[in-house]
């Protein structure tokens, strides 16, 4: 009997790797396909919140964080985070005083130190690989705040800003709290500028803003919040009617 020209034998080991690279590279374009979808119209106002998982409960950290997530979370801004210990949690357990107000998510990873999600997150989301999960950050996400953290932190922050530099993300703002910041992205300007020519432009450095403490951070989120807040009173949601009723003089 003979066998149909597209059927690939399970012994052809080369035949074999080119048809999963070639099904590979089929899902990576549907991925990206479906990457370019947004929501015209975000329901809620999310703010996410990176930091270090090492900062322990009772620390100045952990005590301005959490401070910090409770009033956004009163304002009504649902807070969003990697799910884990630290400044997570404290950024997760601020939301929870909130729960009528606000929505508190983790979106974790998995790494191979188990981390559990803390006891504060309402709604919990797992990821294998750190690019499908800081994916769905900058999907979900109107604001980020970074505050003291490790690499994994650096990573997430520097990710956000190349995403707003290339313009994958706008009017989002890239808040970075805390002393540790100011001398990174002074070196940034530093070492990029100072080159002929310069790797980067001086507006491309201007993107993220150093504030000193928490209530700098929410200062700046409170006026983006009410700027939102004002873009969906102004524009009526997709797919409703608005019905005009005009009357006749006379009638």
């Amino acid at each position: 009997m003979k066998r149909p020209s597209d059927v690939i034998s399970l012994a052809d080991e080369d035949a074999v790797r080119d048809a999963v690279w070639d099904s590979v590279l089929g899902l990576w374009d549907v991925v990206n396909t479906l990457t370019r979808l947004r929501p015209s119209r975000r329901k809620r106002y999310r703010v996410s919140i990176f930091g270090s998982a090492r900062v322990r409960p009772g620390s100045i950290g952990y005590e301005e964080t959490k401070r910090a997530a409770r009033i956004l979370a009163a304002m009504g801004c649902d807070i969003v985070t990697g799910g884990g210990p630290g400044l997570m949690q404290a950024a997760n357990e601020g939301a929870a005083a909130s729960p009528k107000r606000s929505r508190s998510y983790g979106i974790r990873v998995q790494l191979p130190f188990e981390q559990d999600v803390n006891a504060f997150v309402s709604q919990a989301f797992e990821h294998r690989t750190f690019f499908t999960r800081l994916h769905q950050f900058v999907l979900v996400s109107d604001a980020f705040v970074v505050t003291p953290g490790g690499i994994g932190t650096v990573l997430e922050m520097l990710m956000i800003w190349q995403l707003l530099q290339v313009g994958h993300l706008s009017d989002t703002p890239l808040i970075l709290v805390g002393k540790m910041w100011p001398g990174l992205v002074d070196w940034a300007r530093a070492s990029m500028l100072a080159t002929e020519p310069p790797l980067a432009s001086a507006r491309d450095l201007a993107i993220p803003v150093c504030v000193n403490d928490a209530d700098q951070a929410i200062a700046r989120i409170r006026t983006h919040h009410a700027r939102w807040q004002a873009a969906r009173t102004r524009t009526p949601a997709r797919g409703k009617r608005r019905t005009v009723v005009t009357t006749r003089r006379g009638s």
